[in-house]
């Protein structure tokens, strides 16, 4: 059994017994705000097997896929994706005790390979089109955002996209493509990414409903 704690952040000059008044008074909304995130939690999906093995399931571009296993003698492990089956061959030299993460380890990878590539060609498309080009692209492991434009647009975009359906993906992109004109969230900003994507309502919806399910990752 775990115990929930709660961080209670005060000046130095409050006293620990104000501190103490302060949450006692405070109780019912701190009662309602841990069970409001406990049931946030649970309703969270688990979409990584509990075992990278034979047969298990993953989820790549929004849908299931199915891991196969193969005994190789090559040095390097090898990943190939078709007809919604991963086929890994996995060297001899592989301890049975260490297939678990060998396997999880080698699908990020090649997942992160595949989420560059696909973005690269999606941001070599629409840039031209729109005329919206990118300093730099880069593809980061994040916990809490989609993607991001700096100031000097450079575009950061999640390899966890690679997971969701490709037209999510895509709408992520131009999302951030679109913040080379518009560096903010305002009306004009989303005028423009409705003219470069006229459904992103429903990629930007299938994100809300499922984005933190995503988020766990592998």
């Amino acid at each position: 059994m775990t115990t929930e704690k709660i961080e209670v952040v005060a000046p130095l000059r409050v006293t620990e017994r104000k501190i103490h008044a302060f949450v006692q008074a405070q109780q019912d909304w701190v009662l309602m705000a841990t069970d409001k995130m406990a049931k946030k939690k649970q309703s969270i999906k688990k979409l990584s097997p509990d075992k990278y093995k034979e047969g298990a399931s993953i989820p790549y571009q929004g849908k299931q896929a199915i891991i196969r296993l193969k005994t190789s003698t090559l040095k390097t492990v090898k990943v190939v994706f078709e007809r919604a089956v991963f086929t890994i061959d996995i060297p001899v030299r592989v301890d049975e005790k260490e297939k678990h993460e060998f396997i999880r380890l080698a699908l990020i990878d090649w997942m992160k390979n595949q989420a560059l590539k696909q973005m690269k060609e999606m941001i070599d498309i629409y840039a031209e089109k729109y005329n919206l080009y990118p300093r730099m692209i880069r593809i980061k492991t994040q916990k809490s955002r989609w993607g991001s434009c700096g100031i000097h647009n450079d575009i950061n975009l999640n390899w966890l996209l690679i997971l969701t359906p490709p037209k999510v993906m895509e709408y992520v992109v131009i999302h951030e493509l679109c913040h080379i004109k518009e560096r903010n969230h305002s009306a004009n900003f989303w005028l423009l990414v409705e003219k470069h994507c006229p459904d992103y309502r429903e990629h930007r919806l299938w994100l809300k409903q499922n984005g933190h399910d995503v988020m766990q990752g592998l």
